[in-house]
């Protein structure tokens, strides 16, 4: 595989992963990126940088963050946010992956892309629900504001070093698989 194809892979799917914290962070950071002349959009996904997009990012993005404040809300949002963030993955992915033929770009972007969205996704549904068995829920904004941060800071990681966010999005996964497997097997 080329370089150029694998580094726009790990931004891909380095924008996947941020897409399972909060759905519209990285479709917003890219948005502005690509309006700054920092990210090439492939062809069909230059509407992610028009102004109507832009707006429209921004406004959901204020949305979607300020609703995981909500006590009831957030555990509400999480039914809508979790189909919405494989869809994210599946079109982030789509739009920076340069040099692929289609045939094994758009398996990759539903397969890796949403995937790892919905997987991030589920964890911080997972993290969410301990948090309410935890501490009734008191905890939630600490939880949401990681969540937040954790999409912004993955998504400028991607555009800046996608390798880097790759790797990061690995270590993430094996962080999360030994928690659960320690989970199991106390419980």
């Amino acid at each position: 595989m080329e370089l150029s194809i694998f580094l726009s892979v790990c931004l891909g799917l380095g924008l996947a992963a941020a897409c399972g914290f909060r759905v519209f962070v990285p479709l917003l950071v890219m948005s502005l990126a690509a309006r700054g002349g920092y990210l090439e959009l492939v062809g069909s996904f230059e509407w992610i940088a028009a102004t109507p997009a832009l707006v429209m990012f921004a406004v959901a993005t204020v949305l979607e963050i300020g609703a995981y404040y909500v006590p009831w809300l957030d555990n509400l949002l999480d039914g809508v946010a979790t189909p919405a963030a494989a869809v994210a993955g599946v079109i982030v992915t789509a739009s920076v992956v340069t040099g692929m033929d289609p045939l094994l770009k758009w398996p990759l972007a539903v397969i890796a892309g949403g995937g790892i969205a919905g997987a991030v996704q589920a964890t911080t549904v997972a993290a969410r629900a301990g948090s309410v068995l935890g501490t009734g829920g008191m905890a939630n904004p600490l939880v949401s504001s990681a969540e937040a941060g954790a999409s912004f800071g993955l998504t400028v990681l991607a555009l800046v070093l996608p390798l880097a966010a790759a790797a990061a999005v690995v270590v993430l996964f094996l962080v999360l698989r030994r928690a659960l497997r320690r989970r199991r097997a106390v419980g």
